[in-house]
C-alpha cells in the first residue's frame, strides 16, 4: 500500500467518525425568559406587581421594643420596669377596576411582655372599593377625625373605640370637603364588653357613626358623632387643626349625650381605683407638634374632663437614621374625684420598614 492510499483511507475514516459524533450532538435549550418584579407606583411608594398578576402588593410594618415605668391609665399600678416588644406586619393589595382601586388591608401583631407568652392579634382585615370599606378597622369615630395627638399615651382620657367590624362609606369631594357614614358591629370593640353591664350578644342593631369635615390651606375642621345602640346614648367630637409652619396644633372637644352613663363613644380608660371614671358631660383635648430639625420633633398633649380627670403628656421623637425612631415620653394623670394621681414614663425604640 502506498502513502497516497493510506492518507485517503485515514481521511475517509475520520469523516465517518465526525459525522456520527455530529449526529449524536446535544443542542442546549433556550433559557426561559426571566420575569422581574415590576414597580407599581400608581398606589404610592412601596407597591410592586405580584408576578403573573395585575395585583399590586405592599409589605410593611415595624419592630418595636420599649420600657415602661408606672402606668398613666392606672393610679394603682406601680411596677418598676415593664418591658414590651412587638412585631407589626402589614400587607396591602390594590388592583385597578372600572370602579376604582380594589384594595385590602391586613395587619397582624405579635406582642411579648415581661412575664408573659407571645400573643398574636389580627388588628385589621378589610376590603375597600369605590369609597366603601367592609371588615375590621378602627372605628370611624376615631380614624376619620384623626385620633388625638402625637404622643404614646394619647387616650388616657378615652377618645372612643378602636378596632371593630364595620361597613363604611367615605366621601371625598376633591375640594376639601369630606364625609363619612359607618355602621359598626355592637359585638366588637369596647361596646361588646357592655360598658354599663349590658349583654350585647343578643343585640342585633348596629352602632352608627357619621361625620363631615372641610380643609382649606393650613386649617381643617371635622365633626363626628357616634350612637351606641345598646346604651341608646352617644357622643359627638369636633376638632380643629392648624399648621403654622413652625409648629402644628389641634383642639378637640367631646360631648356625651348622657354624662351619667358610659357608652361606646364616651367610655372610660382608667384602671384600678380609676376604673369606670368617664368624661361626665364633656371632655377636651389639645396638643402641638414642633419640628426642631429634620431628625428631632417635640410633641405635647393635655386633656381634661367634666369628671375632673387631667392628663398631660410630652415627648421627643428622635430619628438618628432613616426609619429608626427613639421616643422618651413622660405623662402625668390626676383623678380629682378619687384624689389620686400618677406619673409614668416610656422609652420606645422602633424600626419601621
Amino acid at each position: 500500500m502506498n502513502i497516497k492510499s493510506l492518507l485517503l483511507g485515514s481521511a475517509a475514516a475520520l469523516a465517518v467518525v465526525s459525522g456520527a459524533q455530529a449526529a449524536d450532538a446535544i443542542v442546549a435549550a433556550e433559557p426561559e425568559p426571566l420575569e422581574y418584579v415590576r414597580i407599581c407606583d400608581a398606589y404610592g411608594a412601596g407597591y410592586f406587581f405580584i408576578p403573573g398578576t395585575e395585583t399590586c402588593l405592599k409589605i410593611g410594618g415595624y419592630v418595636r421594643t420599649e420600657g415602661k415605668w408606672y402606668d398613666a391609665y392606672n393610679p394603682s399600678t406601680h411596677f418598676g420596669t415593664l418591658w414590651h416588644t412587638r412585631a407589626h406586619l402589614s400587607l396591602d393589595t390594590a388592583t385597578d377596576t372600572e370602579y376604582g382601586p380594589l384594595k385590602t388591608n391586613t395587619v397582624i401583631r405579635f406582642d411579648w411582655q415581661d412575664g408573659g407568652a407571645t400573643t398574636t392579634k389580627l388588628l385589621f382585615a378589610n376590603i375597600s372599593l369605590g369609597g366603601f370599606l367592609v371588615g375590621k378597622a378602627d372605628s370611624q369615630y376615631n380614624s376619620y377625625i384623626g385620633y388625638a395627638g402625637g404622643v404614646i399615651n394619647d387616650d388616657v382620657v378615652n377618645d372612643g373605640p378602636y378596632e371593630l367590624n364595620q361597613l363604611t362609606y367615605n366621601y371625598d369631594a376633591g375640594n376639601g370637603f369630606t364625609a363619612v357614614i359607618s355602621v359598626e358591629d355592637t359585638n366588637s370593640g369596647a361596646g361588646a364588653t357592655g360598658v354599663n353591664g349590658e349583654d350585647s350578644h343578643n343585640h342585633y342593631a348596629p352602632d352608627v357613626v357619621a361625620g363631615a369635615g372641610y380643609k382649606a390651606g393650613n386649617f381643617g375642621f371635622k365633626i363626628v358623632g357616634g350612637y351606641d345602640s345598646i346604651v341608646e346614648e352617644g357622643a359627638v367630637k369636633a376638632r380643629v387643626d392648624a399648621d403654622f409652619g413652625v409648629f402644628k396644633a389641634f383642639l378637640m372637644g367631646g360631648w356625651n349625650t348622657d354624662g351619667d352613663k358610659l357608652n361606646k363613644y364616651a367610655n372610660a380608660n382608667g384602671g384600678g381605683a380609676a376604673k369606670g371614671i368617664g368624661w361626665g358631660d364633656w371632655a377636651v383635648w389639645g396638643g402641638f407638634t414642633v419640628p426642631i430639625n429634620e431628625k428631632l420633633q417635640a410633641n405635647a398633649q393635655v386633656a381634661y374632663t367634666d369628671s375632673k380627670i387631667f392628663a398631660a403628656t410630652a415627648n421627643v421623637k428622635w430619628n438618628p437614621v432613616k426609619n429608626l425612631q427613639i421616643t422618651p415620653e413622660v405623662s402625668y394623670t390626676n383623678w380629682d374625684s378619687i384624689n389620686q394621681d400618677q406619673w409614668a414614663g416610656v422609652l420606645r425604640f422602633q424600626r419601621s420598614f
